[in-house]
């Protein structure tokens, strides 16, 4: 699992962002840093509320300069219809495929929905150079991450 102090390892996967584009890593470090809140589930009460307080926050992390984007795995199109629902202003990025959350190590299961292989309720803030200068990640995926301390990392920039 990387960790603060780590390059970032770089990924391409779909953007859900009212379309389907693609979102790589590395081709995004001109927006740096980067916010990547990665979340279990959509339409799941814990994931809408947290990335409901990014979105109303997501004036105090743009004035940081930073750039915010959930992560989970469920596809694209779920994931439109999810910012559509909560009226997200920022993008979500699709590991419907599951290659990211093996990668960075943050995978998870639900044994007792039956549910495998989701995202680790985790938080990473990225430098412009790939480099990881926060994270943040909960093996309960009930625990919401500290939105100041997030945002004072990205000051920290």
């Amino acid at each position: 699992m990387p960790t603060t102090g780590d390059e970032a390892p770089d990924f391409s996967a779909p953007l859900a962002n009212g379309d389907v584009d693609s979102f790589t890593l590395s081709e995004r470090l001109d927006e740096a840093p980067l916010v990547l809140a990665f979340f279990p589930g959509a339409f799941t009460s814990v994931c809408s509320h947290e990335m409901n307080t990014f979105d109303d926050r997501l004036g105090e992390f743009e004035d940081a300069g930073a750039s915010v984007y959930g992560v989970s795995v469920d596809t694209p199109f779920s994931q439109n219809a999810f910012r559509d629902e909560l009226d997200l202003s920022f993008g979500l990025i699709s590991d419907t495929n599951r290659d990211v959350v093996e990668e960075w190590d943050l995978t998870m299961d639900f044994d007792e929905l039956g549910v495998d292989n989701v995202a680790k309720r985790s938080v990473f803030v990225v430098n412009g150079d790939g480099e990881i200068t926060y994270s943040w990640v909960s093996d309960d995926p009930g625990v919401e991450p500290d939105y100041d301390e997030v945002l004072g990392a990205v000051h920290a920039e």
